[in-house]
């Protein structure tokens, strides 16, 4: 039912979009999500289908293998993945209005060029770190500190603190981490941290009571050092 007619609203485009995911949420997501629900489970099964579809970053540009579609185009394809499942659409948007957009927005056109694609085709996960154990989301009250490091001829940032439910973060290859520089008088920086480097963890959180279809994890930094253009 469409009381308020909305759907004159939306073109052909977003239409057709809408109605394609819509489609693959009856046909592949329906059939396996309650028991992936029951038993806390992420149905990585489903990661290519995302992928084929176009599904991240898709407002983002097409030089960056991305659909170039409307905001309306995104809100239908969350709107019809959270009719299957809300861990689903939680994945599809932190990979694309967490991770993709903060590097397209803020990052280096030589960030875009090297992370965007790959993020597009699924190829590589990323996860958002800013909310903390002991400050929710308020980035006034975060711990996680940065500090300029030096060894030898290689400078960058040393990274120490942690974050709590953080969505994707067991199985994200990047972390798009927020911290408070301590040489800049406490001022929040981003950066773009590798889930690989040394002193970086991020074990899963298990038996939540809600979108036990996602992956929820911790994430520590001890000594986690990235180089100048992590930034």
């Amino acid at each position: 039912m469409d009381f308020l007619n909305l759907e004159s609203l939306f073109t052909d485009e977003e239409r057709m979009i809408r109605n394609t995911v819509r489609q693959f949420v009856t046909e592949q997501v329906k059939p396996i999500i309650a028991d992936a629900y029951e038993e806390g489970r992420f149905p990585k099964e489903l990661m290519p289908e995302f992928s084929k579809l176009g599904l991240f970053g898709v407002t983002l540009p097409e030089k960056y293998g991305c659909a170039n579609a409307s905001n309306a185009s995104y809100g239908l394809i969350c709107q019809e993945l959270e009719a299957g499942d809300s861990g689903l659409r939680s994945f599809v948007s932190v990979q694309s209005s967490l991770c993709m957009y903060p590097i397209y927005a803020f990052g280096s056109e030589e960030q875009k060029m090297k992370y965007l694609p790959s993020m597009a085709k699924g190829e590589t996960l990323g996860c958002f770190g800013l909310t903390e154990s002991n400050s929710g989301s308020d980035p006034g009250s975060m711990r996680t500190r940065a500090k300029r490091h030096k060894d030898g001829q290689t400078s960058g940032w040393l990274i120490n603190g942690s974050k709590a439910w953080i969505t994707n973060g067991a199985i994200a290859d990047i972390a798009i981490v927020w911290a408070k520089v301590e040489d800049e008088n406490d001022k929040i920086r981003g950066f773009i941290v590798p889930t690989n480097s040394p002193g970086f963890c991020a074990p899963e959180i298990k038996h939540k009571l809600s979108l036990r279809a996602s992956i929820t994890s911790e994430l520590f930094f001890q000594d986690v050092f990235v180089p100048e253009d992590a930034l």
